[in-house]
């Protein structure tokens, strides 16, 4: 069985992406997803970059 299909949008670019990583890359401290394009350009010599974690459009499903 698959997981649930969802959608989110690149804080950046506004595009839509199957996998989108949380991350803080400004003096403000805000949790926002960027698309793997946006990460590697906000993450580059950024002091307030910070990695929280991969969202993905399929969420796996934990097997019993």
């Amino acid at each position: 069985m698959s997981g649930k299909s969802r959608v989110k949008q690149c804080y950046r670019c506004s595009l839509t992406a199957p996998i989108l990583y949380r991350v803080k890359f400004e003096e403000n401290n805000q949790w926002v997803f960027v698309c793997p394009e946006c990460c590697t350009a906000v993450s580059a010599n950024n002091p307030f970059y910070i990695y929280g974690g991969t969202w993905k459009t399929q969420k796996s499903r934990k097997r019993r």
